[in-house]
Formats: C-alpha cells, sequence, structure tokens
C-alpha cells in the first residue's frame, strides 16, 4: 500500500465529511481526493495532477491560492500571540485594526464588527441580536425571521432552518417554528407564465406582503436574504427587485440582514452586493472572502441604528451574554488584514467586474443558444448555467438522469473544478477574482468539451 493509499483508507476510516455520503465514502465506493498544494486558480492533488478551481473552493479564494503575503502575516502573529481571547474588553493589534478596514469596505451606515469563525454561526449571531434588539424594544413577540425559499444561510440549527433547501433539513427536525420562507426570486424557474422581470419583481413582493399580512407585521422581526443567491443556484435578483423589497421591509419595521458571505469582498465586481445593488441593511454577514479562506473567521457587521439598541440594552439589562471563544481570533484577523491589502492592492473587485464581464460574455456565447440550455446567468465572478431536456418548454431533466453531475465528472477528468449546484441542473462557476481573461477563456472550453462529451451520449426523445 502506497502512502496515499494509506492516508485514503484513514480518511475512510477516520473523517466524517460534510455533505457527503456517509456509506459511499466510508466503504471506498466514491473516490477520494487529496489535495496537497495551489497557486493561482490551480490546485494539485496526492497524484500529481492539476487543476484549474473554477469555484474558488467554496465561493472563498478570492486572492487565488499559495500567496505568501497571508502565510507570512499568520506566521509572524502565530509567533508573536497565537491567541488571546476578546471576551471581557480583550483585544488585540490585527482585530482592532481588521474591524476599521472592514468597514471602509460596507455601506456608510455600518458602526460594528463582531466576529465568528463561519458564515454559519455568524448567522446564528445575527438571529440573537434580531431578538435581543425587539427585547430591549419591548417588542416581545416581534421574533420571526423569514428567508427564501432556496436561499443557503448555514448548517446550525437555526441558519440551517433559514437555508431554504430540503436537503439541510431532512432528518434533521429542520426548519425549527418561527422561520418563515418566501418566494425564491428566480425569474426563469418560479414566474408565472407570461411574466416579465418587472412583473415578477412584482409578484415577490405580493408574496411577502402576504406572508406578513399572515403572520402579522407585529411578530415579524427580521428578513434575511443574499444579494445574490449562491447555493441555490446563483441568481441574480430580477429589475428592481431589491428596491421593492426594502419599501415593504421599511412599511412593517422589519429589519434586514444582507448576508454577503458570498457576495462581499470583491465577487460581484463590486465591494459588497449592497454596493451593487443599492441594499441599506441593518446587519450584514461576511466571512469566506474575508480571508479568501486562508483562515476560518466570520463578521458580524451591526449598523448605527441596531448599535444604539445594543448600547441601550446594556445600560438596562448588563452585559449580553453571547460569544465565541475564537472571537477576534489574532492569527486569523492577520490573515484577514493581508488578504484585504492583497485585494486593494492590485484592484482585484476591479478585476472581477471586468473579467466577470467576459466570462459571462463568453459563457452565453458558448451555452446561450443550444437547446439544452434554459438559461445563463451570472453577475461579476459568479455565474451558472442551467441545463434543460427541453429548454423551450423549460422541462428539466429528471433527478436520475444526474445530467449535471456527469458534466461536473467531465470537466474534473479534463482538469476544471465546476460545481453541481442543487434545486436544478445547474453548472456553477465561481472562480477567484484574480482570474485572468486567458483563464477564463480555458475555464469556458474545458466546460464546454465536457458538456459535449455528455450530450453525446444521451438519447432524447
Amino acid at each position: 500500500m502506497t502512502a496515499r493509499e494509506r492516508l485514503l483508507a484513514m480518511d475512510r476510516a477516520h473523517l466524517m465529511h460534510p455533505s457527503t455520503h456517509a456509506f459511499d465514502h466510508a466503504h471506498g465506493a466514491m473516490q477520494g481526493t487529496i489535495f496537497t498544494g495551489g497557486s493561482g486558480i490551480t490546485i494539485e492533488d496526492s497524484e500529481g495532477r492539476t487543476y484549474i478551481d473554477a469555484f474558488a473552493g467554496l465561493y472563498c479564494v478570492n486572492i487565488g491560492y499559495g500567496r505568501d503575503e497571508v502565510a507570512d502575516a499568520m506566521h509572524r502573529q502565530a509567533k508573536k500571540l497565537a491567541f488571546y481571547h476578546t471576551f471581557f474588553g480583550q483585544s488585540n493589534d490585527p482585530a482592532i485594526e481588521l474591524s476599521e478596514r472592514i468597514l471602509s469596505w460596507m455601506p456608510s451606515s455600518m458602526k460594528k464588527v463582531f466576529y465568528g469563525l463561519s458564515g454559519s454561526d455568524a448567522n446564528e449571531t445575527q438571529i440573537k441580536l434580531v431578538w435581543y434588539y425587539n427585547n430591549v424594544k419591548g417588542r416581545l413577540n416581534k421574533k420571526k425571521i423569514i428567508a427564501r425559499d432556496r436561499s443557503y444561510h448555514g448548517s446550525g440549527l437555526f441558519t440551517g432552518s433559514l437555508t431554504g433547501l430540503p436537503s439541510f433539513h431532512n432528518l434533521f427536525d429542520l426548519p425549527v417554528d418561527g422561520i418563515h420562507h418566501t418566494v425564491c426570486p428566480h425569474w426563469y424557474r418560479h414566474a408565472p407564465d407570461g411574466m416579465d422581470e418587472l412583473q415578477f419583481t412584482n409578484y415577490c413582493v405580493h408574496e411577502l406582503e402576504k406572508l406578513i399580512e399572515a403572520e402579522g407585521a407585529d411578530t415579524i422581526a427580521a428578513f434575511i436574504a443574499e444579494p445574490v443567491m449562491g447555493t441555490g443556484g446563483i441568481v441574480p435578483p430580477p429589475r428592481g427587485y431589491w428596491d421593492a423589497i426594502q419599501r415593504v421591509l421599511t412599511k412593517h419595521d422589519i429589519l434586514l440582514i444582507c448576508d454577503e458571505v458570498v457576495c462581499g469582498f470583491g465577487r460581484v465586481g463590486a465591494k459588497t452586493g449592497s454596493d451593487l445593488y443599492g441594499i441599506r441593511p441593518d446587519l450584514i454577514t461576511v466571512a469566506k472572502g474575508l480571508t479568501s479562506g486562508y483562515a476560518p473567521l466570520s463578521a458580524v457587521v451591526v449598523s448605527d441604528a441596531v448599535w444604539e439598541v445594543i448600547e441601550q440594552g446594556s445600560r438596562v439589562h448588563g452585559v449580553m451574554g453571547h460569544g465565541w471563544t475564537y472571537s477576534g481570533h489574532p492569527v486569523s484577523a492577520a490573515a484577514g488584514l493581508a488578504n484585504l491589502d492583497i485585494l486593494e492592492r492590485e484592484n482585484l473587485t476591479g478585476n472581477a467586474e471586468e473579467n466577470g464581464a467576459y466570462l459571462q460574455s463568453q459563457l452565453h456565447a458558448y451555452f446561450g443558444a443550444h437547446p439544452l440550455v434554459g438559461e445563463v446567468r451570472g453577475v461579476g465572478m459568479l455565474a451558472a448555467v442551467e441545463f434543460m431536456r427541453d429548454s423551450a418548454a423549460r422541462t428539466p431533466f429528471e433527478p436520475n438522469d444526474g445530467f449535471v453531475q456527469k458534466v461536473v465528472a467531465a470537466a474534473r477528468q479534463r482538469g476544471l473544478i465546476v460545481r453541481a449546484l442543487p434545486h436544478g441542473d445547474i453548472l456553477g462557476f465561481a472562480p477567484p477574482l484574480c482570474t485572468s481573461r486567458s483563464e477564463v477563456d480555458e475555464i469556458v472550453r474545458i466546460a464546454a468539451e465536457a458538456f459535449e462529451a455528455v450530450t453525446e451520449t444521451l438519447e432524447l426523445v
């Protein structure tokens, strides 16, 4: 048995993987991969094969792999102070500096930063802050949260409940009480027949208003949403959506939590999705691109208005009993500072805007008119191709066909990592923000070859 084979056997025996078929992995029915290195937009496995990572890990690696500047910053901080907590007003240099830097990326109304390690724990914090906010204001029944079908907000108890994907609920007794879901704003899949985008936006608003009326506005605390849906299919909003939704929330005094875990730090070709779409959040969640995945770190960003209530609450009720051991971890914060240095110095947001537009155009050029393609969509360095058995009739493939999974496998055989997204045959792209135009060409070329290889095997009736 080779060293690699021993590691794979140990992996199957001892490591429980997220979102992985437990039996197939443990018994070797699925082939595992051990990744050993990376540079730029490519990663290498233990057999020496290289792949273009056109999904940046999980939308994370905005600056690309192998950036010594980040590793060196983490090393220096670990030697100086590897850990101390931030409870009871304790702090550290990088966490303090990073807080100011994060706010420079956010809308001007944002005031404070609270740290966690993942988008999931950050959104759990958001729910607690929303409840605390309304308790301080004496609105003891205003506690329900509205999310959207097909949204993704994490894998915890409440965050998994907010997530609008059944696979994150099944057998977990989720969603918990107090969570409600409204229409996914995906015009292509969810608009009633004959509706254009603006009419569909009005339909989404009407459905939200109906839900608020049915539950009672005095019971609804917050609405949580991604500026562009990520895992639910990489779905940009229809025209006029965010302006119309915000009018409803303002009318009913409902807080807006903007989940920027995927969109934040340049991925959509703007500093944030809030910046791109003119969203005015009360609370913002960031993670992934904050360190480009080099270290675990998330943040809850709190607006002036919400912070004012939190301060008021502390004067009446004392210390807020919430925190994580690793909140403001100094090594993770050092990674965040170095990451933001690279993003800003190399104008990777601008690159995501320019080469992201090129990615969209090239995907449209190849896939847009194909009879098995229902929609090509995206913004910045986020894109998706949705396949249909009959695009004219919007008839999807049967789930057992595994069409998009076959395309993903064929792409991987050719050295390209892309992702099959749930809720349809959706091929997702989210390459690092440093991706060049020639690398975009290579990504689209290999994806097209993989698609052609799979379609050649189809028997369409």
